[in-house]
């Protein structure tokens, strides 16, 4: 199925393609910098999804982008083979070429042939924290990391920061979980002892008196994101969350001018297993909290899922992916919140001077205490 572009969104004063401001909320020329008069007309309202359906056919008008994109895959992240699924695969405009890979800072992305065209994104959150902010908060975060080497601090890293749009995945479903358990309730007697000296103390001992117990949870979840990425480390992911998914506005191609946008890489079937997972784990704990008495074992639930939807929406994050030494280091924004997560070099010689000094202090401590 081929892709419909849609019209492009021209500098009214230049003629060159406008690009998404976050700072000023506008189209903005990034050559002349006029503000550009387009409104934002994205229609109708954010729709979830039925996921029983989606899973068994996804019609074909909720799929493609809407627009005149070119996908493209990474053949360094992670893999060498080019239909590893383990690669980032990115969607550019057409006319961007000689492009490097936003993940990891490779020359080396190929054309991506989709087998079938993505599910279209439903919604999106745009970027709200502009770029010269986001380098002064990187900078920041530079500095206060004494444990990294000194060269690192002094080297021009803010200037290969970038604007990306990742997929995610939100589920919602209504659980009505039964479950039953053992529950232990606390009791006390007295026993009586020697201690080392030879007399009789007394102590209380705790016990449990173990009995059946069962009840029901019923909960919405909603708006439960699972990431659909795998060109950003998840561990820094996690930290960057949550996506203020309450904010979201229909999916229009207006936001995406001047951004690179991530392809999915956990199809639709893996992120709703791990959405299931994911609730079960909390019914588990919301079940628990239900239990009796003090403590419990031998906990089962029994969950059942019903209207259960899901939406693919974008949420932008700034990202910055340098190399030192031999190693691949990845910078985190929220492009919301602001939320930061990063990863960073230590120098072997400051951490080898702290430990001997951890080392002495304990010495000294000791000592004194001698």
């Amino acid at each position: 199925m081929a892709t419909v572009a849609l019209d492009k969104h021209p500098c009214p004063a230049c003629g060159a393609q406008a690009e998404w401001n976050p700072g000023q909320q506008k189209l903005v020329c990034p050559f002349c910098g006029t503000a550009s008069p387009y409104q934002v007309t994205a229609s109708g309202a954010i729709e979830e999804l039925d996921l029983v359906r989606a899973l068994r056919e996804m019609p074909d008008d909720l799929r493609g982008w809407q627009s005149e994109k070119r996908t493209v895959q990474c053949r360094s992240c992670k893999a060498v083979s080019v239909f590893d699924p383990g690669k980032a695969v990115s969607v550019f405009d057409p006319d961007r070429v000689g492009q490097r890979c936003e993940f990891c800072g490779s020359p080396e992305i190929v054309d991506y042939q989709e087998i079938k065209s993505p599910i279209r994104p439903q919604s999106l959150l745009p970027f709200r924290i502009a770029e010269p902010a986001v380098r002064d908060q990187i900078r920041r975060w530079y500095k206060s990391k004494w444990l990294a080497p000194g060269s690192l601090k002094s080297r021009a890293l803010v200037d290969t920061v970038s604007g990306v749009y990742i997929p995610y995945w939100t589920f919602d479903a209504q659980v009505v979980c039964p479950w039953e358990a053992d529950a232990g309730h606390y009791y006390y007697t007295t026993e009586t002892y020697r201690d080392d000296e030879g007399n009789t103390q007394t102590r209380q001992v705790q016990h449990v008196r173990w009995e059946p117990a069962s009840g029901a949870v019923e909960h919405f979840f909603d708006d439960e994101p699972i990431p659909g990425t795998q060109g950003v480390p998840r561990v820094l992911l996690q930290q960057v969350e949550p996506f203020p998914t309450k904010e979201l506005v229909p999916y229009d191609t207006s936001y995406l001018s001047g951004f690179v946008v991530e392809h999915y890489q956990v199809v639709l079937l893996d992120a709703a297993k791990e959405s299931e997972e994911a609730m079960r784990e909390k019914l588990e704990e919301m079940c628990a909290a239900q239990v009796p008495g003090d403590t419990y074992r031998n906990l089962l639930i029994h969950p059942t899922f019903s209207a259960r939807t899901f939406k693919h929406i974008l949420v932008p994050l700034w990202l910055l992916t340098y190399t030192y030494g031999a190693r691949i280091f990845h910078v985190l924004v929220n492009g919301v919140t602001g939320r930061m997560a990063g990863e960073y070099p230590k120098s072997f010689w400051k951490v080898f001077f702290l430990v001997v000094g951890i080392i002495i202090l304990v010495m000294i401590v000791l000592l004194k205490g001698s």
